[in-house]
């Protein structure tokens, strides 16, 4: 027997009696009745759980003999390759979900659950596009008696796609609909809790454990009803709709989001119901990915295995709301989490399931070839809160006759690949790199392009074409050549592109001294071959490798880099360069780009990207690298919008009303817009925006201000005016620049 302290915010420990779980934070808690046991080569330390079965918390020393124990951060199969979470199997009607099973793709239908027809044949559009699930809202009684219409309607026209109910604030709605649908998704935030207020509340232990009993006592019949019939359940957190009890025990938080999900699981186990997964969703990918990450950490410690519902809610259209998706969807496939997942689009139903099933596709080959790298120890990434580890921005130097300090920007880094051909038209180039140009001459903007690659320089006598590059270097924008290029055709002020194999050699020592350099790696190469690193004066390294490797995994070989540089104290700037295959189709360009620099992106890991596609548009290649920075919440560039994807609650066409909104909002950088359909996520899903527009009733609109409602039932016809208003009242409103000729 052995005693030791950890920290009492340790996920594994709680004095209540419903197993292990969260505990307000205080300093520190003494812990006994500890055994030592071995861990593969490892010695830790086991608390059990007091309650009968095989629930247990892993502890290990802190450092090496230490006797502060500290629990083991495990969130995922494996930290150096793509190793699917293994769980149990949940039946969904006839569709089985779980780590033996496909990645099931799924969407919402978006008509009127009471119109019948409508939703019956919404739901055979989706089936016939592939879908594997869809789910339906079923916000009241007459709701709940359409849906036995239109599960009837739908066995009747051979269509078993299984159904789900969305539920909020109804238990007895879910009772109801329970009888007949295959499975129910509950909020835990307002199934047995009021609508947040945001109020901070105070709670002894004794009222806390109250309002749990009150929980249990609405949630068992519906637990009860589901094993009766054999229904399967989503306990689905939504970081927006959080109770006032779990936001003031545990703050507006993944860490809330998680306990919200457990208090509901406990009561399911407790009543031996394991027919169930989670999801936990958030707009913000970065918040999104911690929160999943601390679910899972946290159900290794409790011993569970149950599937989990992957997606970004709110994610808005087009490729914004494709990236979003990539970036928190893709980020936790390449860790082997996720069984089921839908891309939220403000877009119909049907156009959700072709990215979904691209992601799905990324996901399933990442598992099947467990692309990774060679185990490598992994100590300064941080999984569950967001950190970023900042480059070295490039520091003027004695004797530059340029100034390099722009050719990295402080917030992430756009670079792009420029041709010959761009050269011959300096005014159509310097547009497209989105600078600012007064008498012919270019000036930075904010979302300009920081520095351009040129696989090729123009010849020496090109004037022309070399006084283009020479403006851009005047204007602080990095331009970057091959060794091979620079030493043959030098171009005055460029910074030269070597790899590894060339420092080596000491090919560069060719080059004029003082020449800046960008170093390009793989990250899979041996220490021995990256250690030359140490001894170079790098601008930055490229993480650069080929898209089309099977085995060897871009997201653990950037990880495997990144912590090299970490444990060398090597802090050059990291660009993730991403050479996509020609043909490659737009969306598997976005999901890509999405799921491969922004699984490491969102982990603070990376300054920036530079995206190749040979036969894309220039265009939509800068507008995707830049889309990518803003939803990692780095660079932004733009009005961000959190728009809803709409459903059967929606109070107003949302597709038709965000695209007027966007038209006369989207040059506000800095100022996020929330579009809500209804207000059943809660103003909370709108914590990150600065103004709301969000449907009140029908034909009338709310207007927000962060979590504040601000006016209430304005007509529709005038809310849009009056949401710019709104934004000019509040100081934060600017006049769209005028065209340039």
């Amino acid at each position: 027997m052995a005693t030791g302290a950890v920290p009492a915010s340790f996920t594994g420990l709680k004095s209540r009696d419903h197993g292990l779980g969260f505990v307000k934070s205080m300093d520190f808690v003494k812990v006994c009745d500890l055994q030592r046991v071995k861990f593969r080569r490892t010695k830790v330390s086991v608390i059990r759980n007091s309650n009968p079965g095989s629930e247990i918390a892993e502890l290990q020393p802190a450092s090496e003999g230490s006797p502060l124990v500290v629990p083991r951060q495990k969130y995922c199969e494996s930290i150096h390759k793509t190793v699917r979470r293994k769980t149990r199997t949940v039946m969904v009607g006839n569709v089985a979900i779980g780590s033996e099973h496909p990645i099931r793709v799924q969407t919402m239908t978006t008509t009127d659950t009471k119109d019948v027809d409508a939703t019956v044949e919404q739901v055979m559009r989706i089936a016939d596009t592939g879908a594997d699930i869809v789910r339906i809202t079923v916000q009241g009684k007459r709701e709940a008696d359409a849906c036995y219409e239109i599960k009837n309607s739908l066995v009747q026209k051979n269509y078993t796609i299984p159904l789900v109910a969305d539920i909020h604030f109804a238990p007895s709605v879910a009772l109801r609909v329970a009888e007949c649908f295959d499975k129910i998704r509950v909020n835990p935030g307002n199934f047995a809790d009021r609508r947040a207020q945001f109020e901070q509340l105070e709670y002894t232990e004794d009222d806390y454990q109250k309002e749990l009993e009150h929980i249990e006592q609405v949630f068992t019949p519906l637990v009860e009803k589901c094993k009766k019939y054999g229904r399967a359940m989503r306990i689905g957190t939504n970081h927006g709709s959080l109770s006032d009890r779990i936001m003031s025990y545990y703050g507006d938080s993944p860490r809330g989001m998680v306990e919200s999900a457990f208090e509901f699981a406990r009561i399911c186990r407790k009543l031996d119901f394991h027919n169930f997964l989670f999801s936990m969703k958030a707009s913000n990918p970065v918040v999104m990915v911690q929160a999943y990450r601390l679910l899972v950490a946290e159900m290794y410690v409790q011993g569970w295995d149950y599937p989990l519902h992957l997606g970004v809610t709110e994610a808005g259209e087009g490729e914004d709301g494709r990236m979003k998706s990539a970036i928190g969807i893709g980020t936790l496939l390449q860790d082997g989490l996720g069984d089921t997942i839908r891309v939220s689009l403000t877009e119909p139903p049907e156009e959700e399931i072709d990215p979904c099933r691209r992601l799905a596709n990324l996901g399933t080959r990442a598992a099947k070839l467990q692309q990774g790298v060679a185990p490598f120890e992994e100590k300064n990434r941080r999984y569950f809160d967001f950190q970023r580890r900042t480059g070295q921005l490039p520091m003027q130097k004695e004797g530059e006759e340029v100034d390099y300090r722009g050719v990295l920007h402080r917030d992430g880094s756009v670079l792009m690949s420029v041709s010959m051909d761009q050269l011959k038209t300096p005014e159509l180039l310097y547009k497209s790199l989105t600078a600012k140009l007064v008498v012919g001459m270019p000036f930075k903007d904010l979302a300009t392009v920081d520095s351009i690659l040129l696989r090729e320089l123009p010849p020496a006598d090109d004037n022309d074409s070399r006084l283009a590059l020479k403006r851009l270097i005047e204007i602080s924008m990095g331009v970057i050549a091959p060794l091979s290029e620079q030493l043959t055709k030098p171009l005055p002020n460029a910074m030269v592109l070597v790899n590894l194999k060339e420092l080596s050699s000491g090919a560069y020592k060719l080059l004029p001294e003082g020449t800046r350099l960008v170093v390009s790696v793989r990250g899979d190469e041996p220490y021995e071959d990256l250690d030359i690193l140490k001894n170079v004066d790098a601008t930055m390294v490229l993480h650069d490798l080929p898209y089309t490797e099977d085995k060897i995994s871009r997201v653990h070989a950037a990880r495997r880099l990144f912590e090299f540089l970490s444990e060398n104290a090597l802090d050059f700037p990291v660009i993730h360069h991403i050479q996509f295959p020609k043909g490659i189709h737009r969306d598997d360009l976005v999901i890509g780009a999405g799921s491969n620099a922004g699984a490491l992106l969102v982990d603070g890991l990376g300054d920036g990207v530079l995206l190749e596609a040979p036969d894309q548009d220039f265009d939509f290649l800068r507008n995707t690298s830049f889309n990518l920075l803003q939803g990692c919440r780095m660079r932004n560039t733009k009005t961000e919008y959190v728009s809803c994807p709409s459903c059967g609650r929606t109070l107003f066409d949302l597709q038709e009303i965000s695209a007027q909104i966007r038209e006369q909002t989207s040059h506000l950088p800095g100022v996020s817009i929330a579009i809500m359909g209804c207000i059943v996520n809660g103003p909370g899903e709108m914590a990150d925006a600065d103004f709301g527009y969000v449907g009140g009733a029908p034909g009338k609109i709310d207007l927000y201000v962060g979590k504040m409602v601000v006016k209430r039932g304005i007509e529709m016809e005038h809310a849009t005016d009056a949401l710019i208003q709104l934004i000019k009242d509040n100081g934060r409103w600017v006049d769209p620049a005028a065209e340039e000729d």
